[in-house]
């Protein structure tokens, strides 16, 4: 009987969620495990469709710090690949507030922490998660793609039972030693085993889309991207995806999260559009243009939402582990959920490849985690009450800019 030197030598492992936190996992898993030991078996379960990507907006990260992207994915050995999909380049563009008039207020363009190449890098979401999926692919993982998990269960003899639906509702369940949960912000894994760890809105309600200019973007956002603040209570975010298309987002604190998700009708989208244009009607062009020029099925609204991170201390949750936005969800004005979810991804491989027990190993990860989500978190309460200040409060604001420019937090968004 061979002897076992790892506490998941020759185990199973899935992972619910092929998404930027589950690839890094099994990829890092792949890449960090002594190759003198026996892989654990892996199954990887994505409710998506292998080739569907919902996600075409681009997001920052961060090579600023040894919590950044960046620096997972140098670990990962995709740095290189992914920055041949960098929107900028190397320069890595700049993040910028602008007042309403798109005068500049601030501009940064982050340190690159230790020798990597850049401090931060903007990238379309959707070529980020093919770079990863291609790299956990090239594992001993076997993926299932366009299934449901909507459930698991602890069994006497102590693995895990996980409810499988397939695409014609047939449930096909597996059992597993070790659970790793990155099913997203909506994890229905974290409804069925923390019900009461719900979503919480953070105060913001943003309207957007994207605006296609077959000629090119206009400036000053086709080299850069940034926030408009107007002093009285609504900003506008701006980024490009591509040559060719800009995100934009116009933002406004409101009591009560928005029902509203999308512009599915003509009539719906019209009222969106006509939304925007008023409560942005401080901003000069090329607001309007932007807005105008927005296509319709891309117009959005949507409220900030946030859930708080938790360590995996429960008993009821022993050989499970959440990870990334299935643990800590961050909205749009944290700019940092990617980041979190490729450190998550890294750094329970990391410990678990070289803990000395599974117990150790995700404690070590916890203690990275949570203190990493809090401050996003944290951070993104701040700038939500910056973004939409009003009167004096604003006037004190832009001073700090002016004299001390005191935001570099903000380039993630």
């Amino acid at each position: 009987m061979a002897v076992t030197n790892h506490f998941l030598e020759g185990k199973r492992i899935i992972v619910v969620g092929g998404g930027i936190a589950g690839c890094t996992f099994v990829a890092a898993l792949h890449k960090l495990w002594n190759p003198n030991l026996r892989l654990p078996e892996i199954i990887v379960l994505e409710r998506n469709p292998k080739d569907v990507r919902h996600h075409s907006y681009s997001i920052s990260l961060h090579g600023d710090s040894v919590n950044g992207g960046l620096v997972a994915l140098r670990q990962l050995g995709l740095l290189n690949e992914t920055l041949k999909h960098s929107i900028f380049g190397l320069r890595s563009g700049q993040f910028k507030m602008w007042d309403s008039n798109w005068s500049e207020l601030m501009s940064t363009q982050p340190r690159p922490w230790g020798d990597l190449p850049t401090g931060s890098m903007r990238i379309k979401r959707s070529n980020l998660e093919q770079i990863l999926v291609r790299e956990a692919e090239k594992t001993n993982a076997a993926f299932h793609w366009g299934v449901e998990c909507t459930g698991a269960q602890r069994l006497n003899n102590g693995r895990i039972r996980v409810l499988v639906e397939d695409e014609a509702r047939s449930e096909v369940d597996h059992e597993c030693d070790f659970l790793v949960v990155a099913d997203g912000a909506q994890s229905k894994l974290r409804a069925a085993l923390r019900p009461h760890d719900h979503l919480k809105y953070a105060g913001a309600v943003q309207i957007g889309g994207k605006a296609e200019f077959p000629h090119g973007i206009p400036e000053p956002i086709g080299e850069n991207w940034g926030l408009m603040l107007s002093g009285k209570g609504v900003c506008c975010y701006f980024s490009a995806v591509d040559k060719d298309t800009v995100v934009w987002a116009l933002s406004q604190q409101r009591p009560e999260p928005d029902t509203r998700t999308s512009a599915s009708t003509p009539d719906r989208f019209t009222t969106l559009k006509e939304e925007a244009l008023r409560l942005g009607n401080m901003f000069s062009e090329p607001f309007r243009t932007i807005v105008e020029s927005t296509y319709p099925s891309s117009a959005f609204v949507t409220a900030a939402m946030e859930k708080e991170p938790f360590r995996h201390d429960d008993p009821k949750l022993e050989r499970t582990v959440f990870i990334g936005d299935a643990n800590h969800a961050v909205s749009a004005f944290a700019g940092n959920g990617a980041n979190l979810a490729l450190k998550d991804g890294w750094d329970l491989a990391e410990n678990i490849c070289y803990g000395s027990s599974l117990h150790n190993a995700v404690a070590a990860y916890d203690s990275l985690g949570f203190a990493r989500a809090a401050e996003a978190i944290k951070s993104s309460h701040q700038k939500i009450d910056f973004a939409h200040c009003t009167s004096v409060r604003d006037s004190l604001l832009r001073a700090g800019l002016a004299t001390g420019r005191w935001l570099m937090s903000w380039k993630g968004m």
